[in-house]
């Protein structure tokens, strides 16, 4: 049902996340034998990495079909923001594991899609507000019967 906002919020959040199948995590530059050459860190690289954000980005799009259970889709949209969280961890992790297995990066900088996820843990967040609203709602019209 996507007349409601939280279903909206859900359905960008899992749009975002999968956009970080699209753009690269990490960017840093290497000089090897003399030549300095800009790699990529990216989600489809990392085989845990792509189960996870396949994780956060069908997790979202199921939470919208809850709508009949709002108690569930809190439930559901709480474990969204701890998967998306774990993503930010296991990303932070492989750039730090990359800065100890890589001689010295010379320009290095976080890309698009590892900034993605942060983004749509807040809207999964706003979806969570949004269900309580309803449900408080919904609570308030039972007790008028």
């Amino acid at each position: 049902m996507l007349q409601r906002k939280q279903s909206i919020w859900l359905f960008i959040a899992a749009l975002l996340n999968a956009g970080v199948f699209y753009f690269a995590l990490y960017t840093y530059h290497v000089s090897e034998n003399g030549v300095d050459t800009i790699k990529e860190l990216r989600v489809n690289d990392h085989f845990p990495s792509v189960l996870l954000t396949l994780v956060i980005t069908i997790l979202p799009l199921v939470t919208i079909f809850m709508y009949k259970k709002r108690r569930r889709q809190i439930t559901m949209s709480t474990i969204s923001i701890l998967a998306i969280g774990s993503f930010v961890t296991m990303t932070l992790t492989r750039v730090t594991y990359l800065g100890k297995t890589l001689p010295r990066p010379t320009n290095d900088s976080y890309w698009i899609g590892s900034i993605l996820p942060v983004i749509a843990m807040a809207f999964v967040f706003m979806a969570i507000l949004g269900i309580r609203r309803d449900d408080k709602l919904v609570r308030s019209v039972d007790r008028l019967r």
